[in-house]
């Protein structure tokens, strides 16, 4: 795991910009049937931990995709910006968003087993199934 580094990024029309002062280089794929109906395919995002600060909140709309995690979006043009852990307050960034990715490295796929049958990356990557997903990340009943 890499060391976390501080990077500024914006939607694509610019009216929202995130400054995340923790994000982890570390980029994962996820191929949930969620993330291929928000994206139309996989998402590609980085775990930015809560020191998370965007201007003009005004223009994002948050939509709650299930009970313990939320969608962001800017309102004007439909960028997606985080996926957000209700629970821990964690964001989850979409790599892109971000100004300078030459950093980045993709080495973990979640939901493997989700995964359409007509694309594959040759990145050799940890992969995860939705039930390993599950046991590691899922918020704790108790």
């Amino acid at each position: 795991m890499s060391s976390p580094v501080k990077k500024i990024g914006r939607c694509l029309c610019g009216k929202v910009e995130v400054t995340a002062n923790a994000v982890n280089l570390d980029v994962h794929a996820c191929h949930c049937s969620m993330c291929q109906l928000w994206n139309g395919g996989p998402t590609m995002s980085v775990h930015c931990g809560t020191e998370v600060l965007f201007s003009n909140e005004e223009n994002i709309s948050v939509y709650k995709s299930c009970s313990w995690a939320e969608l962001g979006f800017c309102k004007n043009c439909g960028s997606h910006l985080f996926y957000k852990a209700i629970e821990s307050g964690e964001y989850i960034i979409q790599a892109g968003t971000f100004d300078s990715a030459d950093e980045f490295v993709l080495n973990q796929q979640l939901f493997i087993d989700e995964k359409p049958s007509y694309y594959s990356f040759a990145n050799k990557t940890d992969n995860l199934t939705g039930e390993e997903v599950f046991a590691q990340y899922a918020p704790k009943e108790e």
